[in-house]
């Protein structure tokens, strides 16, 4: 009998064997034709985000005559004219003004969402789905609609063409956001960690800053770019309730668009110029970027 067994098993074993070398086989087959696809197709997505982008820096180069032609003129004479033009109208201020806000508004929702999402992850609060719901549901009223009481509110407390308001908003905006994606990260920590901390005798503080903070620096990254870009990017509350103190930089950019003249090449490289910032946080912080955004993706 228990050589019988023993056969029986090893047969088995052998099948197994033999269905996974063919189920190996069928795959490698398969695989060269389906790594051509997935890279045309991941090249077709690449060209197509990117051939507007090029389509602008290109056009910024040109004069505004060219420029406005159409066809667009692919081959017209370089010219810097759109770059003169826009630093002789002075963007430091407006520039300097996005900086400020986007940079300290990132780092007050890092501030707050950060506890929080400890609170909602490793320490889960009472009806925490309920708390990340409402926190989603902040995100469903258009910003349009919540203009005018906030345009009278910073009227009332002399807040108008203040950065400090926009530091307010943009914090506020971002904070959800935040919070669920740092949830999802801070959900991966494992307990062992924490109970390692815990027994060592160090307080919530010392555990939130030396013992979770760097295991899930990728995806703070990765949440302090996404709220940099969209305090960066915002243009309507900036429009509405800054004027020639706390402009940024993108209602800055909207003054070059006229009902008069041509303007193409000037907003061309103004948007370049603008975008440069944005470019440059995400080309710095993108190994911590694709880390964090990928967290939690596979356990």
């Amino acid at each position: 009998m228990a050589t019988t067994t023993d056969e029986r098993e090893f047969k088995d074993g052998a099948e197994v064997a033999s269905s996974d070398r063919e189920a190996q086989a069928i795959n490698h087959h398969k695989s060269p034709k389906s790594h051509i696809l997935l890279t045309m197709a991941a090249w077709f997505c690449g060209l197509a985000f990117a051939l507007p982008v090029v389509w602008m820096i290109l056009t910024s180069f040109h004069k505004e005559e060219d420029a406005a032609t159409n066809p667009p003129s692919l081959f017209a004479p370089l010219s810097l004219d759109g770059y003169r033009s826009f630093f002789a109208a002075g963007p430091w201020p407006p520039l300097l003004n996005s900086l400020t806000a986007s940079v300290l508004s990132t780092l007050l929702v890092l501030l707050l969402a950060f506890p929080a999402a400890y609170a909602l992850s490793i320490r889960p609060v009472k009806k925490w789905t309920d708390v990340l719901f409402f926190f989603l549901s902040t995100k469903m009223l258009p910003i349009v609609a919540g203009i005018l009481p906030i345009y009278l509110f910073a009227q009332k407390v002399n807040l108008l063409d203040n950065i400090w308001l926009l530091i307010i908003l943009y914090t506020s905006m971002n904070l959800p956001i935040a919070v669920w994606m740092l949830r999802s990260f801070l959900a991966e920590v494992p307990v062992e960690m924490l109970e390692a901390a815990q027994v060592d005798g160090a307080s919530l503080t010392v555990t939130l800053r030396k013992v979770i903070a760097p295991v899930v620096m990728p995806g703070i990254a990765a949440a302090a770019l996404i709220c940099f870009i969209f305090s960066w990017n915002e243009l309507l509350l900036a429009r509405v309730l800054t004027g020639t103190v706390a402009g940024t930089a993108p209602v800055f950019l909207t003054g070059f668009v006229t009902s008069q003249g041509l303007f193409l090449a000037k907003v061309c490289a103004a948007s370049f110029v603008v975008s440069l910032p944005v470019l440059a946080a995400g080309f710095a912080a993108q190994d911590k970027l694709v880390q964090g955004l990928s967290m939690g993706a596979v356990k």
